[in-house]
């Protein structure tokens, strides 16, 4: 029923879909004869690796990429235990702060009850009542002149001599003090 209604398409020789390019015949491949299995009964020995042969396969390192490698390893081993070190000194930073904090705290605490230990009045009681003194009186108190001040000079010669035993004796007092 269906097939009676259709169409059969009819393409030309010469192209494709009614177009003047010509039609070439399908690309197959070359036949490639299989190669021959050796016979059951025949063994195969493996090739044999020489020294030369393994040199020339075997993947190269440079020196550099070597020496590189090992750098960085040393490299990042030392920011380790720098990190280390930085770490137990921050902790030690923060215990001293702390213990810093608390001396100060305390020695605030020590200047105040120091500053009311002090009483003028108290002092003054046990000066009066124990030890038995007074207040000096206006006649008590007197001026003592002392003599006066005494001065020197020093005369300079201006010689040469003078000025090496200047110097000789700087150095021994120098020498004098550091005893």
């Amino acid at each position: 029923m269906a097939a009676e209604g259709a169409r059969k398409l009819d393409y030309p020789v010469g192209g494709y879909y009614d177009s003047t390019a010509p039609v070439r015949a399908p690309y197959t491949e070359p036949e490639v004869e299989p190669a021959e299995a050796p016979a059951p009964h025949e063994q195969t020995r493996p090739r044999e690796k020489t020294k030369e042969a393994g040199a020339r396969n075997a993947p190269t390192l440079s020196l550099f990429a070597v020496f590189g490698t090992v750098f960085a390893c040393v490299l990042m081993v030392f920011v380790v235990l720098a990190q280390i070190n930085f770490s137990e000194i921050a902790g030690e930073t923060v215990r001293l702060n702390a213990q810093l904090n608390e001396l100060m705290e305390q020695e605030r605490r020590l200047e105040i009850e120091f500053e009311n230990a002090i009483d003028m009045k108290k002092i003054e009681m046990y000066a009066r009542d124990t030890l038995g003194m007074s207040k000096p009186d206006s006649d008590q108190a007197s001026v003592v002149r002392s003599i006066p001040i005494d001065s020197a000079e020093i005369i300079n010669s201006g010689g040469e001599a003078d000025a090496l035993s200047g110097f000789g004796s700087f150095i021994s007092s120098l020498l004098e003090y550091f005893r």
